[in-house]
């Protein structure tokens, strides 16, 4: 006799719930997706005005561009397999820059450009520059009348430039100590001798950075060039500390030192053959800051063999000390109101790297947390927009 075929037992109350809830699940999907769609589309249109270039492996798309006097947008996308940097030049001299930019992302650039023809760089320093034209206008006519007295600036222009000449100096004398250690075959007082050399260029460093070739000659990291630490044309403070503290060897150094001591020379003399205009003098200092907020303070890429980005950090305070202190005078007469805000800044962001002392000396940077990466960054960011305040209280915005 044969068994009865079994009946279907009908879906539990749980299953049918759980299709239900699936579904449900799917169309919250769905209107996410939707949603992250649109405001994706609107962001697109809010920055309908920005400037869209494109960093490929070895050029930009476009390499050529026209805009008009005034505050411009850059989208810069990086469509190479590495970190770049994306800058606007004026004959030697940087007028704005963006570095660290990742591979598949992108970065804005903000820049306030007079009328003229400038130069752009395009990620790997072999590259091909391309070229900005930016045309007058109206109002860049208008700002060029309107121009502030400069009789007011001479003094603290006139001390900047002996705080230059006295870092320039200092840079020099660290620097060849250094190359003296290399040619003596000394690995351990190279080593030693490495930070303090260091620390001199980071104090001259907003200035510096404003003479594109030098400053590549001195600074460059390794990701700019073509084949990276072994590149023949990767040269200055990062080549000696990658053989200094990666290889720990001193093999093939002595004329990169001796090049080094060149450039630091070459250096000097070339920021004090440079005129600073007073608008720059702040404006060098916070986009300096920006830059440690921004890249070397969360990434660590700056001192990425010897990790003594700290101290380079205290020396990029101290040149925003200075510029303060310079600008004291004026900003008590003009602009009272905007110095308690500022010293607070400078404290904060100083106590923020001398909590990070070990017996009176900055810990390795390999050794600080992501948290506090964070708040050196937001302390460096903090400074840099008090500093910002500056040039609009003293009637030099929209100059730069």
């Amino acid at each position: 006799m044969s068994n009865p075929t079994p009946q279907s037992a009908p879906p539990s109350r749980a299953l049918r719930w759980g299709v239900a809830g699936s579904v449900v699940v799917m169309i919250a999907a769905g209107g996410l997706f939707y949603y992250a769609s649109q405001l994706a589309a609107t962001k697109r249109h809010v920055n309908h005005n920005e400037i869209a270039v494109t960093i490929h492996a070895h050029a930009c798309e476009p390499n050529a561009l026209t805009v008009p006097a005034g505050r411009a947008s850059f989208r810069i996308i990086n469509r190479s397999d590495r970190a770049v940097e994306w800058e606007i030049l004026d004959g030697v001299l940087v007028v704005e820059e963006r570095e660290n930019i990742a591979p598949g992302l992108s970065q804005v650039i903000n820049a306030n450009l007079q009328p003229g023809d400038y130069a752009i760089t395009c990620g790997l320093l072999s590259n091909p520059r391309g070229s900005l034209h930016v045309t007058p206008t109206a109002e860049s006519d208008a700002q060029a009348k309107a121009k502030p007295s400069m009789v007011a600036f001479i003094g603290p222009l006139s001390e900047f430039r002996v705080y230059l000449s006295g870092q320039g100096g200092a840079l020099i004398k660290a620097a060849a100590a250094l190359q003296q250690a290399i040619d003596a075959g000394d690995l351990a007082q190279a080593q030693a001798l490495y930070a303090p050399a260091r620390e001199a260029y980071q104090r001259l460093a907003p200035a510096a950075q404003r003479l594109a070739e030098l400053d590549n000659a001195i600074n460059a990291r390794a990701d700019y060039f073509e084949k990276r630490e072994q590149d023949p044309a990767f040269s200055g403070f990062h080549r000696l500390e990658y053989s200094l503290f990666q290889q720990r060897s001193l093999d093939g150094l002595a004329p990169v030192a001796q090049r080094l001591v060149a450039d630091v020379t070459t250096l000097k003399q070339q920021l004090l053959a440079q005129s600073l205009p007073p608008e720059q003098l702040v404006s060098i200092v916070v986009r300096n800051l920006n830059s440690l907020a921004d890249v070397r303070a969360v990434s660590g890429e700056e001192e990425r063999y010897s990790h003594i980005d700290l101290n380079g950090f205290a020396a990029n305070l101290q040149v925003a000390r200075k510029v303060v202190d310079l600008m004291r005078p004026l900003l008590t007469k003009s602009a009272a109101d905007l110095l308690p805000h500022i010293d607070s800044a400078l404290t904060a962001f100083d106590a923020e790297l001398n909590g990070l002392k070990v017996d009176n000396h900055y810990a390795r940077y390999d050794s600080v947390t992501d948290d506090q990466r964070k708040q050196i960054a937001d302390k460096a960011k903090a400074l840099a927009a008090a500093l910002d305040g500056i040039d609009p209280a003293l009637g030099l915005s929209g100059l730069q």
